[in-house]
């Protein structure tokens, strides 16, 4: 049995911009529907959705047959827990709040095995492994780590550089809502502000040959995001995508009028 090739941390590197969307429902139907809608990467959130180790094990079950590449976001940059989402299948993490070089080199040394970093061995229990079917996984599972970092707060501005710099971070991606409200903007991440500030940091990210990455459903945004240059654009969020379907469908009968779409937000609209 072969290991799996991270082909989403290849695309960051050679090929196109790779078009995602949020997954927040917690459900391994929806995120198997999900999976054949033609993105190329899905992001499973345990930070703000009630996902836990187990709904997310379900959940890569459930895309596994599919051509997209599951990106796993955990609730905090905890090392025992990252363990336990490499074992069962996660090769893509998407860690929040990172604010210094030193946490993002935490980071990645928690997707390393020793003696690169501090990963606990126990791959004869770990779907990552297919139970130790796989062979030689212990050797080969480094170089298919996909590390992306979240900056979301003026602190991590701050040290962007040396974020981007440090080794095996793969990639960078920008939180607008945090980050609007560390700026005292919050609800806001459509100020000028917050955008020359993420339009600089794409900048740099991509000047220290990394990729770039940010969520927006708003559309103009998004596709502004990608012409200053960002690798990892998520365009939408599935329980938004869910709520507004659903009241514009009500609407249509309850009033005799359809609703009309969401119009984009002045602001910018981040979910």
């Amino acid at each position: 049995m072969q290991l799996p090739l991270n082909t989403f941390k290849r695309a960051l590197r050679d090929g196109p911009a790779q078009i995602g969307l949020w997954v927040g429902l917690a459900d391994g139907c929806a995120a198997e529907l999900l999976a054949g809608a033609g993105f190329d990467w899905l992001l499973i959130d345990s930070e703000h959705a009630p996902n836990d180790v187990r709904t997310v094990l379900s959940q890569l079950q459930a895309v596994a047959p599919y051509p997209v590449h599951p990106v796993v976001r955990p609730v905090t940059g905890d090392p025992a827990l990252i363990k336990q989402y490499l074992d069962i299948g996660a090769q893509t993490l998407l860690v929040p709040m990172i604010e210094t070089a030193e946490q993002a080199a935490r980071m990645v040394a928690a997707t390393r095995y020793p003696p690169r970093g501090i990963r606990g061995v126990g791959s004869a229990l770990a779907r990552a492994s297919r139970w130790n079917g796989i062979e030689g996984y212990l050797h080969k599972a480094d170089e298919e780590m996909c590390v992306l970092v979240q900056v979301e707060s003026t602190l991590a501005l701050d040290n962007l550089d040396a974020i981007a710099a440090t080794e095996g971070v793969d990639g960078v991606f920008f939180g607008p809502s945090d980050l609007s409200a560390s700026m005292g903007c919050i609800g806001r991440p459509g100020e000028p502000a917050v955008q020359r500030a993420i339009a600089d940091g794409i900048a740099a990210v991509r000047a220290a040959g990394k990729a770039a990455g940010i969520l927006s459903a708003d559309p103009a945004l998004a596709r502004g995001y990608l012409e200053m240059g960002a690798r990892f654009v998520a365009v939408g969020v599935d329980i938004t995508l869910l709520a507004q379907a659903a009241r514009r469908l009500a609407a249509s009968f309850k009033t005799g009028q359809p609703e009309p779409p969401p119009a984009a937000s002045p602001t910018g609209s981040v979910y």
